[in-house]
């Protein structure tokens, strides 16, 4: 009971000091972010620091992990949903693609052949680790693109993209986790035949179908209940917190993805529903969101093996530097020519930057940890996450402020009667 109290103590007055000052921090404060200030007070009340709060005296740390991970992706990859414009995704159709597609996939590979080279580890482990680690966080990159200095400096189509990918990815990087976790514990043919018959057509399929299916009606009976005034406004803001711990807690009991099918939902409700209701559901569900964030991220600060990272040596800060240099940036490059949002070397070098690591991929760590038992998944994994959480966490004030100014430079004089104002408009 004592640690509890220390718990609420700690987390709580950090989440009021922080949601005073927000603003503050993210406009002002260049060398801390909300995720790192998180960390940093796991660090100090832990086994690193004072040791006042052990997550081993409360439970198995990595089942707490976990499904508090989970818990704060769902949330965060439905408020991500709302924050897109209606039928984003349907009309980014072919960026969305190359993006959640080949590109993906690119980054999978690019994260595993970096751990294969660096670490002494089998291929297929290398491709988990490199799958644990390819998704956008939506949680870190909601921090990047929320807020006033984000919609001063970063034009609206950056956001989108970034939001719209990290909200989508996190789901779809289900099938590239388990494909190296069923050949590890399978016979290749079966391994194969569990993946496309198991985890592509049910776990992903099925994730889909029910997400569309609860968030288009959802979304439905919203606008009806408001039309015909049987919505009180305390109901109204509990509508897509509801939503969220529903889809997640029953695509879970079906045994299918239920990160992907909150996206979903929180897509196909954000199409049907009143417009008017979504601006509130959307500030709820950032509220929200907020108080899971600064617990998961001080977990994880309690949880940090740093031990283990030192056995790594030299190899495991190669292996976060090359991550995060080389796991998105190339990949923006590349596809920037099919993605009309990113308009240029700039564009592409801040969207290829702020492509952060967090809770989506300590979600699959845990889960991998879990079903192999394997540490050192665990220990290369954590690493990058703290190492994104550090290093974008730093320098998404500056960096953001520098690229909106640099913007700013480079417009053309609208004296030749040209509107360029699109860079900023909704994309």
């Amino acid at each position: 009971m004592q640690e509890l109290n220390i718990a609420l103590l700690s987390i709580g007055g950090l989440t009021l000091v922080v949601s005073l000052v927000a603003g503050v921090i993210r406009g002002k404060v260049y060398f801390l972010s909300e995720p790192l200030a998180a960390v940093l007070l796991g660090i100090v009340i832990g086994p690193l620091g004072l040791g006042l709060i052990r997550l081993s005296d409360w439970g198995d740390p990595f089942t707490i992990l976990e499904q508090f991970a989970r818990l704060t992706v769902g949330l965060a990859v439905v408020g991500a949903a709302l924050r897109l414009p209606q039928c984003y995704v349907r009309t980014h159709a072919r960026s969305m693609a190359a993006i959640l597609g080949p590109g993906m996939v690119g980054m999978w590979i690019v994260s595993g052949g970096l751990v294969y080279l660096l670490l002494d580890v089998s291929l297929w482990i290398a491709l988990l680790i490199g799958a644990i680690v390819t998704p956008t966080d939506p949680v870190l990159a909601g921090t990047i693109v929320t807020g006033t200095t984000a919609e001063q400096y970063i034009p609206a189509p950056i956001r989108n993209l970034l939001t719209g990918e990290s909200g989508a990815n996190d789901g779809l990087a289900y099938p590239l986790v388990f494909l190296p976790l069923l050949v590890l514990q399978h016979a290749p043919q079966r391994a194969i035949t569990d993946w496309l018959l198991s985890t592509l057509l049910w776990e992903v399929g099925a994730a889909i179908f029910v997400g569309a299916v609860v968030g288009t009606g959802a979304g439905w009976i919203e606008r009806e209940s408001r039309t015909h005034d049987f919505l009180e406004e305390t109901s109204l803001l509990s509508v897509t917190v509801a939503l969220t711990f529903t889809v997640l807690g029953g695509v879970k009991l079906l045994g299918s993805d239920g990160i992907l099918a909150a996206f979903v939902a929180g897509l196909l409700f954000n199409q049907f529903a009143d417009a008017g209701d979504e601006a509130d559901e959307q500030k709820v569900q950032e509220t929200v969101l907020r108080l899971f964030t600064f617990p998961i991220f001080v977990f994880f600060g309690l949880a940090l093996p740093v031990d283990q990272w030192v056995s790594l040596g030299w190899a495991g800060v190669a292996l976060a530097a090359g991550v995060l240099l080389l796991r998105r940036l190339p990949m923006m490059l590349v596809f920037r020519q099919v993605v009309p949002s990113v308009e240029g070397d700039r564009d592409a070098l801040f969207a290829g930057w702020f492509g952060p690591i967090g809770i989506a991929a300590l979600f699959y760590a845990t889960v991998a940890h879990r079903i192999l038992g394997d540490e050192l998944i665990w220990t290369t994994a954590s690493l990058v996450i703290a190492s994104s959480v550090v290093v974008h966490g730093l320098m998404a004030t500056p960096a953001t402020k520098l690229y909106g100014n640099v913007i700013d430079r480079v417009q053309p004089d609208s004296s030749d009667g040209t509107d360029h104002s699109s860079v900023f408009t909704d994309g």
